[in-house]
């Protein structure tokens, strides 16, 4: 038995002293080396385990971080934010998917503005990401740039080499894509990565719904409280004028925009120019006409919304004449399909993330509702304006009836009593005195029973067609003779202020000047702005090119011009323009009380 147990612990013919022989060391060696195997084993597995617990506790803490917001766009962030952590990445973005496939938002991560302006345009979708676009399931490469649907990197984009992805449902829907590249200390994403960010992926899609649906219930909010005032506005009796200017800067704050233009069509053409504008440098959009080959005048046609992701870029605003740079951008029309009333245009910043759906469909609600209620503000009006017509001829008939008839009467009274007062000259005198009074009073009356009746408008040649018509017409016949249209810019109470008289001398003015410039300015670009305030009307005209020899300042036809406006009381000034060609300002007083 002992030495059945000794065989076990001592190699056969070993000594047990310990004084000579290595048996004895190998034996004692060898499971001291297993048991240090062991206890390294032991000690990886023990430093899994931890790293396990840890990277758990990480996703449930990104859970908690991504769940405790409820604004759309921090909770995409965060997501992402998260995302990075979890799994240790360098870079990291989150594609929002569009109605027809494509990327509508880009939210990225561990890039810096500067980074981003240097790349430009956000991705729309192709390559590796359009792969996870249409194959909906965690994707992981080791070298994204050896992968046979990589398309390469734009300018000014730093490089990335390791790749994780995972869809982020909501719902059952994909409502976008986790990107991530970039192992940081040079590894590759391995399997944990990948079930991590999948658990993420999938935690994120409940805080992303709460956040749209709590995002839903503002935007309704936002905008019952902007149609209930805009309603209260238009029945209160306010200005239009004032009231579309509002109603802009309300949909620019609705949609968080950097522009917001409302364009209307000149009176009796279907010719757009841009009635009202809130943002930045509407100065310089406001009043301007629309060409008829640009967006919102197909969509003024059509009554169709257009929705571009970079209005510099969209092949569509090719013929556009704004003089700012925008990006993102849909244009809805104001009214139905059938009786289209405008069209709104709204802007966002260049390289800014296209707008939602929710908010383009908020927007065109509103839009819609703003449409019906000017039009029972206009019925409001119309009604009120006849209610006054009728009060006038009431008043009218009443005057004539009564007053006129009166007064004749007694007239003729007192010329009989003049009759029987022969004899007494100073008598006579008197008489005669009242009864020219009674007749000049009579000529009032009669006066003012005529401006009390409803003028016919039916007999109006062309020549009483509005200003803002007459303006779109003359620069239109301009362009044949320049080679390209004139840009047209129209502000203020062209139509009302401005009496016939003098509107025929303004566009004698335009016509000449647009002629001039033609056959002597070679110019390239034209710009023609005419603006009417309470007091003063002015033609500014502003061409490139060579513009004019001071020299022939005093031709005959400027000359003219000049004439035209020293008769009027005002001023014909010609300055240079830099860093070429000539302005050409025409400025004239309008009457008091005029229109």
């Amino acid at each position: 038995m002992l030495e059945s147990a000794g065989a076990l612990a001592f190699p056969r013919g070993a000594h047990v002293d310990g004084h000579t022989g290595a048996a004895p060391r190998e034996g004692v060696a060898a499971p001291q080396l297993r048991l240090d195997d062991l206890l390294d084993d032991l000690q990886a597995q023990i430093a899994r385990v931890r790293a396990t617990q840890q990277r758990v506790h990480g996703l449930l803490e990104a859970v908690l971080a991504v769940g405790t917001d409820l604004d759309l766009a921090v909770v995409l962030r965060r997501v992402v934010q998260s995302a990075v952590t979890v799994v240790d990445a360098e870079y990291g973005a989150l594609g929002v998917l569009g109605e027809e496939g494509g990327l509508k938002q880009f939210v990225t991560v561990g890039m810096d503005e500067e980074t981003i302006a240097a790349i430009g345009h956000y991705p729309q979708g192709r390559g590796i990401l359009g792969l996870l676009i249409r194959e909906p399931r965690s994707l992981r490469l080791a070298d994204l740039t050896t992968h046979p649907d990589a398309t390469g990197f734009p300018t000014g984009h730093p490089a990335m080499h390791s790749f994780l992805g995972a869809p982020v449902r909501v719902r059952e829907a994909v409502f976008g894509n986790l990107y991530l590249t970039g192992k940081r200390g040079g590894a590759e994403f391995d399997t944990d990565d990948e079930m991590v960010l999948a658990t993420l992926a999938a935690a994120a899609g409940v805080p992303i719904d709460n956040a749209r649906l709590y995002d839903a219930v503002q935007r309704r909010e936002r905008w019952l409280t902007a149609s209930g005032e805009l309603t209260r506005s238009l029945l209160r009796g306010t200005d239009p004028a004032e009231v579309l200017d509002a109603f802009t800067a309300t949909v620019r704050e609705m949609a968080d925009a950097s522009l917001v233009t409302l364009a209307v069509p000149v009176a009796g053409t279907s010719v757009l120019f841009v009635e009202a504008a809130a943002g930045q440098d509407t100065d310089s959009v406001r009043g301007l006409v629309l060409p008829d080959t640009t967006p919102a005048a197909k969509v003024y046609s059509s009554g169709e919304t257009i929705i571009t992701d970079d209005w510099s870029t969209d092949p569509r605003t090719e013929y556009d004449t704004s003089p700012l740079p925008l990006g993102p951008a849909f244009l809805v029309p104001l009214g139905t399909p059938e009786h289209v009333r405008g069209v709104l245009q709204v802007s966002g910043f260049p390289r800014r993330p296209a707008f939602a759906d929710a908010v383009v469909a908020m927007i065109a609600g509103f839009a819609n509702h703003a449409a019906l209620a000017l039009e029972i503000a206009e019925h409001r009006r119309a009604a009120e304006q006849l209610l006054i017509v009728s009060d006038r001829d009431r008043i009218a008939g009443d005057l004539h009836d009564l007053a006129v008839q009166r007064l004749f009467s007694a007239g003729l009274s007192l010329q009989s009593l003049r009759a029987q007062c022969a004899d007494r000259p100073r008598a006579t005198v008197r008489i005669e005195g009242v009864v020219d009074d009674l007749d000049e009073a009579i000529k009032i009356i009669r006066s003012t029973v005529h401006a009390l009746k409803p003028h016919d408008t039916t007999t109006h040649t062309a020549t009483n067609t509005g200003l803002r018509t007459r303006l779109v017409t003359e620069t239109g016949r301009a362009s044949t003779a320049l080679g390209f249209s004139p840009a047209l810019r129209m502000t203020g109470p062209l139509d009302t202020l401005v009496a016939d008289d003098i509107a025929d001398q303004l566009l004698a003015v335009l016509r000449e000047a647009l002629t001039r410039t033609a056959r002597h300015a070679h110019a390239g670009t034209v710009d023609v702005a005419a603006e009417a305030t309470n007091t003063r009307l002015t033609l500014r005209v502003t061409a490139d090119g060579r513009g004019i020899d001071p020299a022939h300042t005093r031709s005959s036809g400027l000359t003219d011009l000049r004439t035209r406006a020293t008769e009027l009381g005002g001023t014909l000034t010609l300055t240079p323009r830099r860093p070429t060609g000539t302005t050409l300002e025409w400025t004239v007083p309008l009457p008091a009380g005029n229109g």
